[in-house]
């Protein structure tokens, strides 16, 4: 067998309505002052009420910084980090989506060591302490709770990431609860973006392994058997709850074998065109899947068991056309928009969408199949057309 790592949080708490016991973690560390990251529509919808009131019922003395945004900028993070160390902030919490978690690492990190952000892109180089750190999901997308990765948006509107595992929380808390008021159109884009993590970690090139691989199917199986269930009805707190434990299980298993080109032909979409990094990755997705099959065919055949269990494929091709078919057809039934064209791109607009995808190496060298700049501008001008790659 081929040596691997795995890495993932020390402490896990699964529960609806566990973040009003967030207080109880926090007094783990005999802390006094509290941050709190998170964005202003996530506080405006009060999903952060019961938290704040915990922490300040127990005593504790909190700030709170609000002013994370989609894709999160390098000076915003820069600003939270700031405030962290004039704060003398001893723990830091996050609650929200994706950004905010990603901001809250890099703040826990850059307010406790001496390194630059700047410095810290890319594989292993956050090597320092950092404060102690409580991550909070509100979308079953990302699994940024259990992941040592934090993407950051630079002035140049490139996305890199910080990848170490010193990111890592001490406590990733999961409430189903706090997902309940989540748009259909939200919901879609991220439990999309989930379903990815664990398809491309389940074909990932370089560090594929036994745990990841199960992870990663045990995700998958929860978050396409649910997705469709959760947009129709999103006050279904079972189906919630299994999209957020997917949402989990597959960012555990790509943090241990990385994502690829589906998250590398998506950044650029995210970060020249805001547009939400879910969409952006089911943009793409159908279109990477099916030129990514010729090397990936027999582990897209397997995958097809767990979305397209009905499939009755007599060959690995077939099967593999019914898992790219389904996961196409999934996207179309949670109403994700299906051209780029439908979210402001042109045609003129691919080719820099192309430069700044092979930029990622990072993520490329993870695919299944190599990638040259003419195929990938081919796979947008594909996207842009919304060309299914099979019968859906």
């Amino acid at each position: 067998m081929t040596p691997f790592t795995f890495q993932a949080p020390s402490n896990i708490l699964f529960e609806a309505g566990a973040s009003k016991k967030l207080a109880e973690r926090v007094a783990e560390y005999h802390a006094w002052r509290v941050m709190l990251v998170t964005d202003r529509g996530v506080r405006g919808a009060g999903l952060t009420r019961d938290a704040e009131a915990a922490l300040t019922a127990a005593g504790f003395e909190l700030t709170v910084f609000e002013d994370v945004v989609a894709d999160p900028p390098s000076h915003v993070i820069e600003s939270a980090a700031a405030l962290c160390r004039e704060q003398d902030v001893d723990v830091v919490v996050s609650i929200g989506g994706g950004s905010a978690l990603d901001t809250a690492k890099l703040v826990a990190y850059l307010a406790k060591s001496s390194d630059r952000l700047a410095d810290i892109y890319g594989v292993g180089l956050a090597k320092g302490e950092r404060l102690p750190l409580i991550l909070v999901p509100t979308t079953a997308g990302t699994g940024s709770e259990v992941t040592p990765i934090s993407i950051v948006t630079t002035p140049t509107t490139e996305k890199k990431g910080v990848v170490s595992p010193v990111l890592i929380p001490d406590w990733a808390i999961l409430d189903p609860e706090l997902t309940i008021g989540l748009p259909a159109h939200v919901t879609a884009a991220t439990g999309i973006d989930a379903m990815v993590h664990a398809i491309e970690a389940y074909t990932s090139k370089i560090k594929k392994n036994p745990i990841s691989d199960q992870l990663a199917r045990q995700a998958l199986k929860l978050l396409s058997s649910n997705l469709r269930r959760v947009c129709a009805d999103g006050s279904d707190i079972e189906a919630r709850s299994e999209m957020l434990l997917g949402s989990m299980l597959a960012g555990m298993a790509f943090a241990n074998a990385p994502v690829a080109a589906v998250h590398a032909l998506a950044y650029p979409i995210g970060a020249i065109f805001h547009v939400p990094h879910g969409l952006s990755n089911a943009l793409v997705l159908p279109h990477v899947l099916d030129f990514n099959r010729q090397a990936a065919e027999p582990l897209y055949a397997d995958l097809a068991d767990i979305v397209a269990p009905g499939h009755r494929a007599n060959s690995s091709k077939a099967a593999a056309d019914a898992f790219i078919a389904e996961v196409t057809a999934l996207c179309r039934d949670c109403g994700v928009p299906t051209t780029l064209t439908a979210v402001g791109i042109a045609e003129g607009d691919l080719p820099k969408l192309a430069e700044d995808a092979m930029k990622q190496t990072r993520l490329l060298v993870n695919n299944p199949r190599e990638l040259t700049y003419e195929e990938t501008l081919a796979i947008y001008g594909a996207a842009l057309a919304g060309r299914s790659p099979v019968a859906a």
